[in-house]
């Protein structure tokens, strides 16, 4: 299959695909196992769909794939716009691959505060990555999930991991919004900084920094070295003062350059040095156990909010309720109760 083909095809894998009927659940499973994107790719549209029926095929899809998932190294990358995240996964999965390793990217695109949209176009500028057959790209509008990561993209990973994805790198928007929820679905969470970007240590004032397994500075070629190497001096005094996620792990201050290459090799040894630290002393499988708990409630937060969204007792309550806010004639911890007792909680 030739470059360009590769990069047809995963285009098209961008955009939805019909989800598959419930019948189609077993054909489905034996399409993921062996590998097909498109059936990979049907598998997502079906997770990420509302309807009932389709959520019914999606939990026993996911269940029954669940004893072939868990090997993957999940890795989160979040920055401020302009950083480079887009042009890092591209340099870094592209490495991935070449050392043989088949690489499920979740670039989890912003939703339109007006119309739910997403904006998929900057996936394009994973050009590399995206004709690679060992390459997988799939974005995700976050539908406004908190910290920019779609509300979907646990299920998603599970099912790249059973078609047979042992690297899974997830992007979020880092647009100033807590990242929290990546940090609680991934292995490994990289934070991604720029040079001479005016406070260096911006990042500290967001908690960015404090959630981050590694800090790597990108752009680091050029004019910008040497304001690079600055600016990760600065962190790593910055990190001292901090504690540490887990006492087995102290995260490192890298530079690197999407652009050239250049350190983009180490920045993944330090991802295997965190899982070889971690999984000798048991807090790898623990983090792990953790994770899965943690996606428990988020689900169960997910069906609370459908469920005030679609309550019909609540339908014509709640507009009443929101204009006697607005009105300031009810206090809003008021207005919550009376939300819970049409609900019967």
């Amino acid at each position: 299959m030739t470059p360009t083909r590769v990069l047809q095809l995963n285009v098209m894998l961008m955009t939805r695909v019909p989800a598959p009927p419930p019948a189609d659940i077993a054909s489905l499973i034996c399409g993921l196992r062996a590998g097909e994107r498109a059936a990979l790719a049907r598998a997502i549209t079906l997770v990420e769909s509302r309807r009932p029926d389709h959520q019914r095929s999606a939990h026993q899809l996911v269940q029954s794939l669940l004893p072939h998932t868990g090997t993957a190294r999940r890795v989160g990358i979040t920055g401020a716009p302009g950083v480079g995240k887009s042009t890092t996964i591209d340099a870094l999965g592209s490495h991935l691959t070449g050392l043989g390793h088949k690489v499920a990217v979740l670039a989890v695109d912003p939703s339109s505060t007006r119309t739910g949209g997403s904006i998929l176009a900057d996936k394009t500028r994973m050009a590399q990555l995206a004709a690679d057959t060992r390459a997988f790209i799939r974005p995700s509008p976050t539908a406004g999930t908190l910290g920019g990561v779609a509300a979907k993209t646990r299920e998603t990973m599970l099912l790249c991991e059973a078609a047979g994805y042992d690297v899974i790198l997830v992007e979020t928007v880092g647009t100033g919004q807590s990242e929290t929820a990546v940090a609680d679905m991934t292995d490994f969470f990289l934070a991604l900084m720029l040079p001479g970007a005016g406070d260096e240590l911006q990042g500290l004032k967001k908690g960015l920094v404090e959630l981050a397994d590694m800090i790597a500075i990108n752009k680091a070629d050029g004019d910008n070295l040497a304001r690079a190497k600055a600016a990760a001096a600065e962190y790593r005094a910055a990190l001292h003062i901090l504690t540490p996620r887990v006492a087995e792990w102290r995260p490192p201050v890298v530079t690197y350059s999407a652009l050239t290459g250049a350190g983009v090799a180490q920045v993944w040894e330090h991802v295997l040095d965190h899982h070889r630290r971690l999984s000798a002393t048991g807090a790898f499988a623990a983090r792990r156990r953790e994770q899965q708990v943690k996606w428990m409630w988020a689900l169960v937060d997910e069906r609370l909010r459908r469920r005030l969204a679609t309550d019909p007792k609540l339908k014509t309550r709640l507009p009443q309720l929101e204009r006697a806010v607005a009105e300031g004639t009810l206090s809003p911890a008021l207005a919550v109760e009376d939300i819970v007792a049409t609900l019967g909680l």
